[in-house]
């Protein structure tokens, strides 16, 4: 007999030594939920259904679902220029800062350094301050060249939503999504959050496997519409039931056309074998399973990792949230392949990975740099190893965060992909099944790497 979801949260929550999870499925029309541990290793409270856990990027399809009822109130235009709806918007290159579109600040393609983490204060201005910032940030690709993980982006273009609905971002998306939804137990303030059981990020320590609590606990304001929202199981499936429904509340109100919720879910750019999926919509990460179109957007905070999966054709959707790393991650990847598998008829398989001798990997050989990390790309043993460091820029905005950047980080394996030329996947360790591909120059030689999401460029053989 197959376990009941209850059954096997439990069963994977334990396997993984993940202090505490929510889990929440909509299949046939109903809903099914799981919780699972406590809410902090420190001060143990059960997970029940009424705790809140920080969803992180999935916050984004929220930031995009609201600027695309200013679209359909004729307010903002996709193909627009950013410096139409915020004339002061500067960027280190100006003629990007002039023609990147609001469309490429939702599809991950404006091309600047996309991790800035500067804390701009917790006042109504933090995000205007943190935009104003972003003139220091590197151009790495003209805008609509290249998919790269950018949550700066998506505080440009909740800054937009400031300017239009000449409210706070916060209160914007409340009044534009979380009332009408009738998600009320959805929240952006720690001070809100406080007053409800909640849980606490943890980390658990690769070397003597203890789990500690990560602090701070909030991610700094300015970064609100990349990630900065909490919520319970049933308002995910909430926000989940909104998009399989084509764009209705549950009282019948239209909030987005079904054409709009479709096109969310239509790609406009690809990056094929990413760790993001193949394609991106609007904010949505698309990929096939099965044979199926998968729509999804997980979401990683202080300690709290989150996975948010649609499959629209069959009605199905899955959420899991849980509050420790780098277990986390492994535990959401089983728990959704298991419904999608168990609900939907969906099943997720790896692509096979091969061995290959040194000199056929040399040409990947070298060292790759994003903003905050430089990747150490090795080979032996027929694969590639990379040896993830922490910047020392980033790394003093982890420590003022409360994160320890010095602590040694296990190389990671990637092995190519038998007929897939450049890509390749993680076999193993805490981020197996991760997926990526290297990218090469008009000469044939490789120049980046994505992963997990980012490009990587390639700054020494």
């Amino acid at each position: 007999m197959a376990p009941t979801l209850h059954e096997k949260v439990t069963e994977l929550a334990r396997e993984f030594e993940v202090p505490g999870v929510a889990v929440g499925v909509w299949s046939a029309g109903q809903e099914s939920y799981a919780y699972a541990g406590v809410t902090s290793v420190d001060n143990p409270l059960p997970v029940d259904g009424g705790t809140l856990f920080q969803f992180g990027s999935t916050g984004k399809t929220y930031t995009s679902s609201a600027l695309l009822r200013l679209v359909e109130r004729g307010d903002v235009d996709l193909d627009a220029p950013v410096r139409r709806y915020l004339p002061d918007f500067k960027l280190r290159d100006d003629e990007v800062a002039r023609t990147v579109t609001v469309l490429q600040l939702l599809n991950h393609t404006a091309g600047w350094e996309g991790d800035m983490m500067d804390h701009t204060g917790d006042g109504d201005d933090a995000l205007a301050k943190y935009v104003a910032l972003m003139e220091k940030l590197v151009q790495v690709n003209q805008p609509g060249e290249v998919v790269s993980y950018n949550n700066a982006s998506l505080s440009v273009a909740g800054l937009i939503i400031e300017r239009i609905t000449g409210t706070t971002y916060e209160k914007a998306i409340r009044d534009l999504l979380l009332a009408p939804l009738g998600l009320d137990a959805t929240y952006f303030f720690p001070n809100d959050v406080m007053t409800r059981r909640f849980v606490v990020g943890h980390r658990k320590d690769d070397q003597t496997g203890k789990i500690t609590v990560s602090r701070p606990w909030a991610l700094p304001r300015g970064n609100s519409p990349a990630g900065g929202m909490s919520a319970t199981a049933r308002d995910q499936i909430g926000w989940a039931r909104f998009h399989l429904g084509g764009g209705v509340a549950p009282d019948g109100t239209r909030l987005l056309s079904a054409e709009m919720v479709a096109r969310m879910q239509q790609p406009t750019v690809s990056m094929p074998g990413s760790a993001l999926g193949d394609h991106v919509g609007i904010s949505w990460l698309l990929r096939e399973a099965d044979g199926v179109k998968i729509v999804a957007h997980g979401g990683t905070t202080i300690g709290q990792h989150s996975e948010f999966v649609m499959a629209p054709e069959r009605d199905f959707a899955v959420i899991s949230m849980t509050n420790c790393g780098p277990n986390g991650p492994r535990f959401n990847d089983e728990v959704v392949r298991w419904a999608l598998e168990h609900y939907a008829g969906i099943v997720e398989r790896d692509p096979e990975p091969v061995s290959l001798p040194d000199e056929a990997l040399a040409a990947y050989v070298g060292r790759y740099e994003t903003i905050a990390v430089t990747c150490d790309i090795t080979s032996g043993d027929g694969r590639l190893t990379v040896t993830i460091k922490v910047k020392p820029e980033m790394a003093e905005v982890l420590r003022e965060a409360g994160e320890d950047p010095d602590e040694p980080q296990p190389p990671i394996p990637l092995a190519l992909l038998a007929s897939d030329g450049d890509k390749y996947i993680v076999p193993e360790g805490d981020a197996k099944g991760m997926k990526g591909y290297f990218v090469r120059g008009d000469d044939g030689t490789v120049t980046g790497v994505h992963m997990g999401g980012r490009l990587a460029t390639r700054v020494a053989a």
